[in-house]
């Protein structure tokens, strides 16, 4: 047996060690309905191996957990996503994704904690997912922007029109992503870094 391969197998790669230079790292999370594509975002955009806990779907969740618009899927989500990417040689985000299925909503609370703010991915062939899930966020005053998933066949609508049917403030940011995208699922966290300044600026004035 090769030990020196051994050992080296279970060392961690050169990718997954920390920057040296990062002197700060806040927790970001991803949040979103069942089936929106939030470990997608998670696995395209992490810059280190993404831990995901993706269990095969069963006849146990048929009845309880609505597939509506998302029949193919064959796996879902039952703990967390976890990530990580640098934004600048000094600041890096920690993301969490949430499982979608309400019955799993009660992990929610301990992901959220120590939370800097919140991305919610939106299907619009299913915008009636999303409400609930913004719901919880704006009840415990988590900052978050909402990013538009492109799906295959899905209906496109103007931002206008989003920012209605899912009951928005103006001052809350909806961009259009494509969650497979690594450039796409990044400028979608700029968003989010560049709204929470906006708001850290606005307390200061105040």
């Amino acid at each position: 047996m090769d030990f020196r391969s051994s050992e080296q197998a279970l060392g961690p790669r050169s990718e997954d060690v920390l920057p040296t230079t990062a002197t700060a790292a806040v927790k970001v999370v991803i949040v979103g309905g069942f089936g929106v594509g939030k470990t997608t975002l998670v696995g395209s955009v992490s810059e280190i191996r993404p831990l995901t806990t993706e269990e095969t779907m069963t006849q146990a969740g048929v009845g309880v957990d609505d597939t509506a618009g998302v029949e193919r899927k064959t796996s879902t989500t039952v703990a967390m996503d976890f990530g990580r990417i640098s934004i600048n040689e000094e600041l890096v985000l920690y993301l969490f994704g949430t499982p979608g299925q309400q019955r799993f909503w009660f992990l929610w609370r301990g992901l959220f904690e120590g939370a800097l703010g919140a991305v919610v991915l939106v299907d619009t062939r299913r915008l009636e997912v999303s409400f609930d899930v913004i719901g919880r966020l704006e009840e415990r005053g988590v900052p978050f922007v909402v990013a538009v998933n492109s799906f295959p066949e899905a209906p496109s609508y103007p931002v206008d029109e989003l920012r209605g049917a899912l009951d928005l403030p103006a001052s809350v940011p909806i961009v259009l992503c494509d969650a497979r995208s690594r450039t796409s699922s990044r400028d979608v966290l700029m968003a989010l870094m560049h709204y929470l300044q906006a708001l850290a600026t606005a307390q200061e004035v105040g």
